[in-house]
């Protein structure tokens, strides 16, 4: 399917957050900067140091959420829930403004000097209502987040635009 995005867009992705957790379950971070180490993830994250959760059957190096999902989780998500998606609870470690993550499909990108390629939609599975609340889960639904690779390390940080560098 060919999209009009991204090639037309007027104003430039931007990272708004990166968020790390040292181990499965521990609650994520908010970091001004991250080291991507290619072909593990970030620096620093429970993917990268092989202790996240999924780490045996469907692990991520890195996922991705752009900040239109997360309006719209927003929406969805319970009262009580709705302030802490702003603040990394969604369990994703980056978020890029302007966008929904499903438009980096079949993508190379960079981010800072870090170089990514899109692999898959992530979407959010029960075990996030059990560390995070109930309700949250439901509230990301299917479109909340993509895995992306790293296919050139570097260093990227809040702020960074990303830089489309085409298909996969």
């Amino acid at each position: 399917m060919k999209r009009p995005w991204p090639f037309t867009r007027p104003q430039p992705l931007v990272l708004t957050g990166i968020y790390l957790a040292p181990q499965a379950g521990e609650a994520m971070h908010a970091v001004e900067f991250a080291d991507a180490i290619g072909g593990l993830g970030l620096s620093g994250d429970r993917y990268c140091e092989n202790r996240g959760f999924w780490k045996a059957t469907d692990a991520c190096q890195v996922t991705l959420i752009g900040s239109r999902d997360l309006v719209r989780s927003r929406r969805r998500a319970p009262e009580n829930q709705r302030e802490r998606l702003l603040h990394g609870h969604h369990r994703r470690n980056l978020v890029v403004g302007g966008l929904h993550a499903q438009m980096l499909e079949n993508m190379r990108f960079r981010i800072g000097s870090a170089v990514f390629v899109y692999r898959k939609p992530r979407p959010p599975c029960g075990y996030l209502d059990r560390i995070e609340g109930t309700g949250l889960c439901r509230a990301l639904g299917r479109q909340s987040g993509i895995c992306i690779e790293v296919l050139e390390s570097g260093r990227l940080t809040v702020g960074d635009t990303i830089e489309l560098i085409g298909p996969r």
